[in-house]
């Protein structure tokens, strides 16, 4: 799977792209300043870099620009608190590939970065695309999923959570892990937004399918 480098200095949000990207089989590694984040850009191991633009010691801005001036190409998402359509407009001038405000959305952080690396790689087996747990196969680049023959028409949060259990088919996935994945990481730990969309999948892809474990989460049955 890619390798990303995520540069931001705030370690709830770094851990948070962290824990979602590895949990989609991503390796990662972060770095917290700009200073030492040029060297490792360059050092050839990456697939793509997702760049705060408040970083101490230099700016994402400084970093962006010497990583293009010297020839660097590594796919650059730009992530940033900074909403300015003047801001946005120099980091996608400046040689960015997208540029994503905060707060924002594990899910299209998720999108943004396969289309980024759809992009750079051909694709070579269109089946390593496809996720399969018992009878669901979801295609997470058409959005495709059937249960068996049946084609079922999610929503893209149903999509990101069925995404969710067929990547850890017979794991318990806690409310936690759901509301991050789905949701992001600023939204309210006490809501009950989590069960109301187990509701919603289990209507379409099967009522037996997916497992409450009272007081731990839901587990998808294969």
């Amino acid at each position: 799977m890619p390798n990303i480098l995520i540069a931001e200095d705030e370690p709830r949000i770094a851990s948070f792209i962290d824990k979602g990207l590895r949990a989609q089989g991503f390796t990662t590694t972060i770095v917290a300043d700009g200073l030492h984040i040029l060297d490792v850009a360059q050092s050839g191991t990456f697939d793509l870099l997702i760049l705060d633009l408040g970083l101490p010691g230099k700016d994402g801005f400084q970093v962006l620009e010497e990583l293009r001036g010297q020839g660097e190409d590594l796919p650059v998402i730009i992530l940033s608190a900074r909403s300015d359509i003047h801001d946005k407009v120099a980091g996608l001038e400046g040689g960015a590939d997208d540029y994503i405000t905060k707060p924002f959305r594990f899910e299209e952080l998720l999108a943004r970065i396969r289309v980024r690396l759809r992009n750079t790689k051909p694709v070579t087996n269109p089946e390593e695309f496809i996720l399969k747990a018992g009878e669901i196969s979801l295609d997470i680049r058409t959005r495709q999923v059937k249960v068996g023959d049946r084609a079922v028409e999610l929503p893209s949060r149903e999509f990101a959570m069925a995404e969710m259990f067929c990547r850890h088919p017979g794991q318990i996935i806690s409310r936690e892990q759901l509301l991050d994945y789905v949701w992001g990481y600023d939204y309210n730990p006490g809501s009950n937004i989590v069960d109301v969309y187990v509701g919603y999948l289990r209507k379409k892809l099967g009522s037996d399918l997916i497992e409450t474990v009272r007081g731990m989460g839901y587990r998808l049955r294969t």
